[in-house]
């Protein structure tokens, strides 16, 4: 009976150890709560580009991974796409903006 019960632990501590490590992050993957957090942060910045009203009719995708946001797609002037930079730039959490845009 002792023995089932230190294989039951080794099973148990062995499940823990890999569950762990499957939810800590990289430099390639998130951790979940890294994930969550660039989640409520690309939402942030999609709200205020979208209630800019320079930028309202603008084509700009967010993505963000580990607080660095990547604004892509187009826009109608340069100028616009450097308010979008400065409105994401603006955005708590964010830790710095790649500039992906394209002038159409």
């Amino acid at each position: 009976m002792k023995s089932f019960g230190k294989y039951l632990s080794a099973a148990f501590l062995a499940v823990t150890l890999v569950t762990a490590v499957g939810c800590a992050s990289t430099s390639r993957q998130e951790g979940m709560g890294e994930y969550m957090d660039d989640s409520v942060i690309t939402s942030k910045v999609k709200a205020a580009i979208f209630n800019d009203g320079m930028l309202k009719s603008a084509e700009i995708n967010v993505e963000t991974f580990k607080g660095v946001v990547q604004l892509s797609g187009f826009v109608s002037t340069r100028a616009a796409a450097d308010k979008a930079i400065e409105v994401a730039r603006g955005v708590s959490g964010v830790k710095s903006v790649k500039d992906d845009m394209r002038v159409k």
